[in-house]
């Protein structure tokens, strides 16, 4: 392989951020963060993650209503008649 031509492949410390959730893992990446934490007693690069297997609905088996006003109902209450435009 050629120097200097390829991503920095290393260990890289992924963390679920969902509140509730205490979720950590080590793989491998070549992504760039600015931030470290510890694990294990080792110093790695951290990725927060928004969502993973640990906090996801489809791998929990828990149903979360992220909305419960149904979404047409809310356009409506929002733009009102404004939004009804005309029959053809």
């Amino acid at each position: 392989m050629k120097e200097g031509i390829h991503p920095n492949y290393r260990e890289v410390l992924f963390r679920d951020m969902t509140p509730g959730v205490d979720f950590q893992f080590v793989s491998r990446s070549t992504i760039n963060t600015k931030e470290t934490a510890e694990f294990n007693g080792k110093e790695y690069p951290l990725v927060k993650l928004d969502t993973s297997s640990a906090s996801h609905n489809f791998y929990t088996g828990e149903t979360r209503i992220m909305d419960a006003e149904g979404r047409v109902d809310k356009f409506r209450k929002k733009f009102g008649a404004r939004a009804g435009g005309k029959a053809a």
